[in-house]
This record gives structure tokens, sequence and C-alpha cells, in this order.
């Protein structure tokens, strides 16, 4: 694997592990933006941050590295709505130019993860050929 990735990999892993804790001790900031039609706000807060935890580690183990970056990509559009309901409801900030980067930063973060379910390229060392 290229440093490049293996450094990718990492940032990745400890951002959704991170991310997944904070999900546990400031449970407030995701019950806010989970919208009030879903049932269980504070089962789904606490699966979503477990699954983010579970999955940044996965991702460091090549044999569950897919699994875990195909579940992230799962888990970013499951809480697509979340976001979508804070930004349609002015939670989380004030600037809607802020709410719209963070949505489109959705798909950053679903290319981001889907590069790692992709197996490296070897490079033979081998140029093109005339």
């Amino acid at each position: 694997m290229s440093t490049r990735k293996r450094i990718s990999l990492w940032v990745m892993a400890v951002l959704y592990a991170f991310a997944g804790f904070n999900h546990l001790v400031n449970p407030a900031f995701y019950l806010a933006i989970i919208p009030p039609e879903l049932p269980n706000p504070e089962w789904l807060n606490l699966g979503s941050g477990l699954a983010e935890i579970v999955l940044g580690v996965f991702l460091l183990e090549p044999r569950t590295r897919a699994f875990a970056a195909f579940g992230i990509i799962a888990l970013l559009i499951a809480v697509f709505p979340a976001n979508l309901y804070a930004a349609s409801h002015d939670l989380g900030t004030d600037n809607a130019l802020v709410q719209g980067v963070r949505l489109a930063f959705q798909a950053v973060l679903i290319a981001w993860a889907w590069w790692h379910t992709r197996p490296e390229q070897r490079n033979t060392g081998d140029g093109p050929r005339s």
C-alpha cells in the first residue's frame, strides 16, 4: 500500500472512531438533528456512533477493510436525512453556505471511503511499450 493511501486510511479510521465516540459523549448535538419522524432517536444515535467506531477500527484490518469502507458508505447514506433535516431547519449553524457545503461534503466522504474499497494498483515499473 502506498504511503499516501496508508495515511489516508489512518486519518479516516481515526476520524470515524472519534466521531463515533463523540456520539456517546455529546449525544445532545446528534439528537437535535435526527428528524422527529424517526423512532427512538437515542438508539439511532447510539447505533450510528457505535457503527462509526467499529467501522473505523475495521478499516485498519486488511481482511475487513472493504467491508468497513462499504459500511461507512452505507452509514453516510443513512445519516444523510439527518444532515438534510439539520440544513433545512437551521440546526447546528446559522450559515446557509456552511450547511450546503456540509451536505455536499457527504459526496466527498463517500468517494473517500470508496477509494478504500479498491485494491491498490501495483506499479510494475514497466513503462509504456513501443
